[in-house]
């Protein structure tokens, strides 16, 4: 999959001098002279990053970042300007922005900046991947099999889970064999940590 990192200035000179630096340390890198063509233009599956001036025609970097935040889009925010004031940048950390960097652009801190909004997002994705195949597998769990993973994820032993389920601690053990099958699961770990993932624990009950 290739990984985009959006380069939003007005200044053409600024815009594709960013996109060569990035493309020089091997990111793939897409111009936008206004944050209008970047909403109608990107795809955020793709988007590593956005970087943004603070100061543009119409749409600034501050709005374009509210604007992503208003509409549950979550990507890494580098901003930059030639105008940078204390209560901008704060806003934009403040909003989640990864930095807030001033022009003329330092190279090796522009590019440690991206280096941190990258690793950010591709922890994000990995998660949501993750996330979805625990997910997958515990919707093909029959209810009685969720019952004793919420108990499991609970630190429950097998008898006090046969006790509060009302079955043998042998009946516990069989279902506890078939979810490590189902949920394709190496050790109890694995399975606590699938459960995890999926945000099973928000629904354990005594």
């Amino acid at each position: 999959m290739t990984e985009i990192i959006y380069v939003i200035d007005d200044d053409e000179g600024v815009r594709l001098g960013l996109c060569a630096l990035l493309d020089a340390h091997g990111y793939s890198a897409t111009p936008f002279a206004s944050c209008e063509e970047f909403l109608s233009g990107y795809n955020t599956n793709f988007t590593l990053c956005i970087v943004a001036d603070l100061r543009l025609p119409n749409m600034g970097g501050l709005e374009l970042q509210a604007y992503l935040i208003e509409h549950a889009i979550d990507l890494p925010f580098i901003m930059i300007t030639g105008h940078g004031d204390v209560s901008s940048a704060v806003r934009a950390l403040k909003s989640g922005a990864v930095d807030f960097i001033e022009k003329p652009i330092d190279g090796m801190l522009f590019m440690a900046a991206v280096e941190r909004a990258a690793q950010s997002r591709r922890l994000t994705l990995s998660n949501f991947v993750l996330e979805n195949e625990a997910l997958e597998k515990i919707s093909a769990l029959t209810p009685r099999e969720r019952d004793v993973l919420i108990h499991i994820v609970g630190g429950h032993p097998n008898k006090i889970i046969a006790h509060l389920l009302g079955i043998s601690a042998r009946t516990v053990e069989n279902h506890r064999a078939r979810l490590m099958l189902k949920m394709n699961a190496e050790s109890i770990a694995d399975l606590v940590r699938m459960a995890l993932a999926s945000n099973l624990q928000t629904n354990q009950r005594d």
